[in-house]
Parts: C-alpha cells; structure tokens; sequence
C-alpha cells in the first residue's frame, strides 16, 4: 500500500472524527438552550429530555474517545496531527462537561418544580437567559472555530470571555438584592446562583476550546494567558 493512499486514509479518518466532534458540539450547544429554557419556562419535559441527551453525550464521548486512541496506535501520527488528535481529546472533554452543566441546570428545574416553587417569584430570570445566550454564542463560535481550524477566531472567542464574566457579578449583585429585600426568595436564588455559575463554566469550556485551536495550528500551548498575551504569542 502506497504512502500516498494510507495518508488519504488517515486524513479521512481525521474528517469523521472531526465532524463527530462538531456533532457532538452541537448536541451540547442545544442542552444549555434547553436547559435555561426549561429554568425560565419551568418545564419539566424539557428539563427531562436534557437529561436523556446527556447520555447520549457520554456515550458520544467515550466513543470518540475510543476512536482516538485506535487511529494513534494505528498511524503513529506526528507533528501537526499528532497534536490535532491531543486537541479532539481535550474538546470532547470541555464538551462533556458542558453537557454536565446543562444537566446540573436542569435538575435543579426538577428540584424546584418538586419543592413547589412558583414559576411567578420575583427572580432574575431574563439576567439568567441573557447569560445562557451569551455563553451558547461563545460554545457556538467555538465550534466554527474549530471546524475551520480559524485562530483569529479563536482569539475573538478568548477576548469576549470576560463579557460572560461581567454578566455574572451583575446576575451576583441582583441575587443578593433580591434575598435582601424578599427574603421568599432565598433559596430559590440560592438554586440561581449555582445555575449562573453552571452557566459561566459553559463560557469558560469554549474558551478552552479556542485555546485548543490555537495549540493545533500554532503549537503553542497558551493556557493561563490574557487575551493580550495570546494575541502577541501567535502573531
């Protein structure tokens, strides 16, 4: 068998693994929606079916996984390759843990509708829904940046980062408002202040993302660095 044609096999390989991941992305993507939907629309149905897909999302994972490691044992990739296999590794982890805060949002809808909260208390919830859009646009960009392999993109998703964070503490200070001046509220914000958290880590796994790409196609590993400093490393 030619060089040539076990180079075309292993570049298709890539290409499948590669769309199961954007797959599995998108999967994901649509569990946050889901999830904050469900908090803000109080719908156990839909806080149930985020449930029954993040098996499908584990079950994913560890199929990719599996997968991965057959296509390095077999091929031996090196260089860029090499690194773009470590990359998928790390995205379908960051993915799968969103998944887990898609789901840890949605049972806490479970828990609340159990304990007969009312969907009518004075809550934040179109601070919360903001929050979710922001971070599923971020996961979403993300993933575009990867199917492309488009560090500039990637660089745009790490600078927005901080926009999910500021979000965050202003969803923090109107929480503490609330539980000051209604004090009903309490432990139901208490549940909202987990879910924002959930919420900003779904933020946080698209910026790990797009620190994944930058690694694949410049070989740096850029972790732990502002924005700034990313940006002057890979120019």
């Amino acid at each position: 068998m030619s060089d040539k044609h076990l180079s075309s096999q292993f570049d298709t390989e890539l290409n499948v693994i590669s769309t199961r991941v954007l797959e599995m992305g998108g999967l994901v993507e649509v569990q946050v929606a889901q999830a904050v939907k469900a908090l803000v629309t109080f719908s156990g149905e839909l806080a149930s079916e985020v449930l029954r897909n993040e098996e499908r999302v584990n079950a994913m994972e560890i199929e990719i996984d599996r997968e991965l490691h057959s296509i390095i044992a077999r091929r031996q990739p090196t260089a860029r390759d090499l690194r773009l296999l470590i990359a998928i590794s790390k995205a379908i982890a960051n993915l799968e843990r969103v998944g887990d805060e898609a789901a840890r949002v949605a049972r806490t809808v479970q828990r609340l509708m159990n304990e007969g909260v009312s969907s009518r208390l004075r809550l934040p919830m179109a601070d919360l829904s903001f929050e979710s859009d922001l971070a599923v646009a971020q996961l979403r960009k993300a993933l575009d940046a990867f199917a492309r392999l488009d560090v500039e993109s990637a660089l745009a998703v790490l600078k927005q980062d901080d926009q999910i964070d500021k979000e965050f503490d202003g969803l923090m200070r109107k929480l503490i408002t609330y539980m000051m001046e209604d004090p009903r509220t309490i432990s139901s914000s208490i549940d909202l202040v987990f879910v924002a958290k959930a919420i900003e880590r779904v933020g946080d796994h698209a910026k790990n993302l797009a620190e994944v790409i930058i690694y694949v196609v410049k070989g740096q590993d850029v972790r732990h660095n502002t924005p700034e400093a990313v940006e002057t490393m890979v120019r």
